[in-house]
């Protein structure tokens, strides 16, 4: 008599696949200051927070872009006011097949990743 021994199946997780991220600015932050941070770290996207230091989005250049002319309007529109991707965010524990479906579903190449208190940990990349 033989018997087969099955091999536990490991699903990959959200946690396992994200990059720590250190670029964050707060929601009450200027454009210019957000263009600022983009320019001279050479990335893509800041994570928002707010007041609470709670994850309140993903600010991209793209969002930026219409904000290029630098004038009176960039010098007092906060972070806040500009238009970024925001909630539902992914959970480091939430597995990553599921993450990757929503990332294709919302059209998003990157999405961050917070605790369960809601500040964020991280980002996951297309």
């Amino acid at each position: 008599m033989t018997i087969a021994l099955e091999r536990p199946t490991t699903t990959a997780t959200v946690g396992d696949l994200m990059s720590h991220t250190e670029l964050q600015i707060s929601d009450d932050a200027t454009a210019d200051t957000a263009m600022d941070i983009l320019l001279s770290s050479g990335a893509d996207h800041l994570l928002v927070r707010d007041e609470d230091g709670r994850c309140a989005g993903l600010l991209t250049r793209l969002h930026l872009a219409p904000f290029q002319a630098r004038s009176w309007y960039t010098e007092r529109t906060p972070v806040r006011d500009i238009l970024h991707d925001r909630a539902p965010f992914a959970t480091a524990d939430m597995p990553a097949a599921f993450a990757v479906a929503a990332m294709r579903s919302r059209g998003l190449d990157a999405w961050p990743v917070i605790d369960h208190d809601g500040h964020a940990i991280g980002l996951l990349t297309a």
